[in-house]
């Protein structure tokens, strides 16, 4: 018989955006699920941009929402976006007051970067180039310190559980034999992250599989802008999986991109060269090296020797694979980065499902539009992730903090050892609140671990690069249709990662299918043109249990509206 544990909340992901809503989750009972270890795993400590935010006396939380609307191919939510830029040095300041490690000049001042896309230098770094793992150490310390939370590691959230039409739980494995449990709870928060597993390519790490997205979509949640896949212009073109991020920081310090010849070809491609947006520096590089050249990343006269006191993160991968970034210029590739759709949520963070919450890369929240600007990530992750947790706050206890829609007023910052994560309390008592006085989180480590096969993973990563990768077209999404049909009935009912990864890439395909233009990171070959008339989101609509007869439903009608 299945065990139930039973808790207020349940919080899927500790990645950056799962942690930050967990902090402000305070005083409930908290359980938090991870497949990995705390701390290590997921896409966040990957993050090595930097977060943005207007901090500068020359920078505005206007301009920056500008810049963010200007890459945004017209489908950036313009209120969503505003909320977020707002809010970001008010997010800044509270990871500050959580003892996060940001880099500093001489004079004492946060030191501020600049990226493609950003018209101002506000992007805060963290070790140069490890910002998402000193985010993720700072947050994890602060949520083993948090009384009421439990911490289930190594544990895999399986299916969402669904009853009456609302979320009430979700079943979890702990790996290694052990029965499964079901935790039930009154909301459930979504923070898995992204799919950058399905392709071949990608700077994603193992675990980085889709299933916050499937999850969602195997209990009919709405879908929206699943065929806005990034791809990061450079990521290191060496033999290893995930591929070594070189971050646009560099490109941003003034390094170039040069084919063989020593020709930098993207300034008769883009006026910003470099620093175009992603979506044309990244298609540019794709279009090189199927015509025949290398690309390269040139920091030699930008960075030189200083490379390994400014970027050891990056240094140390490149030196690892054989190159010295310092002395030569290095190979790159495009590969999967980042996913700007996800399931669909209000700027509050609720799913279409009551009961459903989800904030941070599995989530659409409109921030990112049809291409994300560099940087923005991190940030969309701790502004809604408090924002998803406050709405579950006023949610569970009746009248209290809702939403934020303005910045707010004026007061000091909590200052390093005081509660700088908790938003102010309603004053009557909360159901399940822990007594004053409990000690810091409690943790259960599980023995999980994929049991996927490789073959088919590997099939299915290859299949989503060459015909749901950069450049698109109707017969190659299609064929990819087909194949990942072929690929479920072949694995029907396995449980774990491939499933979800299945999953995921029906989903992007069809959507890729659904939407004829080309816009955005969004490219289809037969239809090159932007079309004013699908300046719009376009859903989809999964089916309640994920039938393999509503998957086949759902392919042929994306294929029948593709025209």
């Amino acid at each position: 018989m299945m065990e139930i544990h039973r808790a207020d909340v349940v919080v899927i992901g500790a990645g950056v955006a799962g942690l930050r809503a967990v902090l402000a989750l305070a005083p409930l009972r908290v359980v938090v699920v991870t497949k990995t270890r705390l701390g290590s795993g997921g896409s966040s400590p990957y993050a090595q941009g930097g977060i943005a935010a207007a901090i500068d006396r020359s920078d505005s939380p206007r301009l920056h929402a500008d810049d963010t609307l200007a890459v945004g191919g017209g489908l950036n939510d313009a209120a969503v976006v505003e909320l977020m830029t707002d809010h970001a040095p008010e997010e800044i300041e509270r990871l500050l007051a959580a003892g996060t490690r940001f880099d500093r000049t001489a004079g004492g001042e946060l030191a501020l970067g600049r990226e493609a896309g950003h018209a101002r230098r506000r992007i805060v770094h963290a070790g140069g180039d490890a910002t998402g793992s000193e985010m993720v150490r700072s947050l994890t310390a602060a949520v083993e310190g948090q009384p009421g939370v439990e911490i289930l590691e190594r544990f895999f959230a399986e299916e969402l559980v669904v009853e009456s039409g609302r979320v009430v739980g979700v079943v979890v494995d702990p790996g290694g034999g052990a029965p499964r449990l079901r935790l039930e709870a009154s909301a459930v928060i979504l923070a898995t992250g992204g799919a950058g597993q399905l392709y071949r390519y990608t700077t994603n790490p193992p675990e980085a599989t889709g299933d916050g997205l499937a999850m969602a979509a195997r209990a009919g949640a709405t879908l929206l802008d699943l065929e806005f896949v990034q791809f990061h212009p450079t990521a290191l073109a060496a033999a290893s999986d995930p591929l070594p991020l070189l971050t646009e920081a560099l490109r941003g310090e003034g390094a170039t991109l040069v084919d063989e010849s020593g020709e930098r070809f993207l300034t008769t491609i883009h006026p910003a060269a470099e620093l175009a947006p992603r979506d044309v520096v990244a298609r540019a590089i794709f279009e090189h090296r199927r015509a025949g050249h290398r690309v390269l990343l040139d920091c030699r006269r930008a960075l030189g020797e200083g490379m390994a006191e400014r970027f050891p993160t990056l240094y140390r991968s490149c030196r690892a694979a054989g190159f010295d970034p310092a002395r030569e210029a290095v190979p790159v590739t495009p590969a999967a980065h980042y996913f700007m759709g996800g399931v669909m949520v209000d700027v509050r963070g609720r799913s279409s499902i009551p009961g459903l919450w989800a904030c941070g890369e599995v989530s659409a929240t409109g921030a990112h539009g049809a291409n994300r600007l560099a940087s923005n990530s991190l940030l969309e992750a701790v502004v809604f992730g408090g924002e998803a947790a406050r709405d579950v706050l006023a949610t569970i206890a009746g009248p209290g903090p809702g939403p934020r829609t303005a910045p707010a007023a004026a007061a000091p910052i909590a200052s390093p050892g005081g509660a700088p994560w908790i938003d102010p309390q309603p004053t009557h008592p909360r159901r399940g609140s822990p007594p004053p006085g409990l000690p810091g989180a409690t943790r259960r480590t599980g023995a999980w671990i994929d049991a996927s096969p490789t073959e088919p993973r590997r099939r299915l990563r290859e299949l989503m690069w060459e015909r749901v990768g950069l450049i698109r077209h109707r017969a190659g999404l299609e064929r990819a249709l087909a194949e990942i049909d072929r690929l479920e009935r072949e694995l029907e009912d396995r449980p774990g990662e491939l499933r979800n990864l299945l999953a995921a890439g029906r989903w992007v395909a069809t959507a890729a299918l659904q939407r004829r233009e080309s816009r955005g990171s969004h490219l289809r070959s037969d239809h090159p043109q932007t079309d004013d008339s699908l300046e719009r989101h376009l859903p989809l609509y999964p089916q309640p249990a994920g039938s393999a007869a509503s998957r086949r439903a759902a392919v042929r009608a994306a294929s029948a509206s593709s025209g």
